[in-house]
């Protein structure tokens, strides 16, 4: 075969991986996001309070964690297409598994349930971003922003689905059985476009505890620190809408459960938009420009959602908080990739820190609103991404890493 053809090749097998992690993104964001638009069937089916509701949330955050920690040391010892395999069974089980737990009316069940489903989540979520870090490099241009956009995608139409299920009050259980057969076809599919070794030590890297030495020594790196601080700060605002929205406006402005749905949906559709626009944004103004204008945004969004009276415009404003919130992920993912050496694990790393939001988001956040309400405790999240527009300047690409990171203009363009 000649060097065209050769060429060729690699480029269809490069589309292919591309668009098996599309599929497995938008998979992945139908199985949240249907959890999600049914959260208040299920704490009505559990019969327990918000609080009550926080501490089975936490099952979601623990089993995120657990697959957050060991994700990394897994993609360096196996490569990254193993772990996403793993991490697609538990995403397909989780959802039986709550199904069956909401049935039963069992608080344990369901905790146990979403740890089930959070392991899956932090199993791949790890090993998506070092996956599509990767493809990023090797095609030379942005990846990341679409593929967290379809996962985004993924909870439009899990959310929409969810809606229109809860206003005929479908069973939750039937519903999420479904979605578990939905997330297990689109898995099957697209594995085997994915290639082996991604993000996989050499031999001589993978002695024990090697692995665990190379992800700690990555935050001797200052500007890694501040990066894993804006991802932080970003995705607890994310997260914080995934796990409350839909009760924030039920209990918070008096709305129905439907349009809880509803607003969910609006925001997730505003996650959508803002992530397949990100690219041009991007190239444009630079991911210091673009992450600064994105947390002021969601912040004037998560205020209106706060201290309005009129719930129609805190269902509006919502639109902001998901359009503000949409690119600090990926953006911050793919500058903790052009540092240097050890890419997959300052990818890993940087991504662990935004799963912690996962951890002390959905208990900390109930708790409190135990006691000033949900509308007053989102106003730790706006503290938050006030902290993340300061921060931005981080996001500039290492010095090192020149226009060769993540290919060309965009480079250039993101170093101003």
């Amino acid at each position: 075969m000649n060097g065209r053809g050769r060429s060729l090749d690699h480029g269809a097998a490069l589309r292919r991986r591309r668009t098996a992690l599309h599929v497995l993104m938008l998979a992945t964001g139908i199985g949240m996001a249907s959890w999600v638009a049914r959260t208040p069937a299920v704490r009505d089916a559990l019969d327990i309070t918000t609080g009550g509701m926080g501490l089975v949330l936490f099952g979601l955050s623990c089993g995120s964690m657990a697959g957050v920690l060991v994700s990394g040391g897994l993609v360096r010892r196996y490569g990254a297409k193993p772990v996403i395999c793993a991490g697609a069974a538990f995403l397909v089980a989780g959802p039986a598994a709550i199904a069956a737990g909401s049935t039963a009316a069992s608080p344990p069940a369901v905790f146990a349930a979403l740890a089930l489903f959070g392991a899956g989540m932090g199993l791949t979520e790890i090993a998506f971003n070092i996956e599509g870090a990767a493809l990023e490099g090797e095609m030379g241009r942005p990846v990341l922003p679409v593929l967290h956009g379809c996962f985004s995608l993924g909870t439009v139409l899990g959310a929409l689905g969810g809606m229109a299920l809860t206003a005929v009050a479908f069973p939750v259980g039937l519903h999420l059985s479904a979605v578990a057969l939905v997330v297990a076809c689109g898995s099957l599919w697209a594995v085997r476009h994915l290639p082996a070794g991604t993000g996989r030590a050499p031999a001589g890297g993978r002695r024990r505890g090697e692995g665990l030495r190379v992800q700690l020594e990555v935050w001797r790196d200052g500007r890694l620190v501040l990066i894993g601080l804006v991802v932080l700060a970003m995705a607890f605002a994310e997260g914080s809408a995934n796990d409350w929205l839909p009760l924030l406006m039920v209990d918070g402005h008096g709305v129905s459960a439907t349009a809880g749905s509803l607003t969910f949906t609006a925001f997730a559709a505003a996650m959508t938009a803002g992530r397949f626009a990100g690219g041009p944004l991007l190239a444009r103004f630079g991911r210091v420009a673009v992450v600064r204008a994105s947390a002021l945004t969601a912040s004037v969004g998560l205020a209106l959602v706060v201290f309005s009276p009129v719930p129609l415009v805190a269902g509006a404003a919502v639109v902001l908080w998901g359009l503000g919130t949409s690119l600090g992920f990926p953006v911050a993912i793919s500058a903790a990739g052009d540092g240097g050496g050890e890419e997959a694990a300052r990818v890993g790393a940087v991504a662990t820190t935004g799963y912690f939001a996962f951890l002390v988001g959905p208990p900390s956040l109930g708790f409190l609103a135990d006691h000033v309400g949900l509308r007053l405790t989102m106003l730790v999240i706006l503290a938050m991404l006030l902290a993340a527009s300061f921060l931005s300047r981080a996001l500039r690409p290492a010095a090192r890493a020149g226009a060769a990171a993540t290919g060309g203009r965009v480079d250039e363009e993101c170093a101003r």
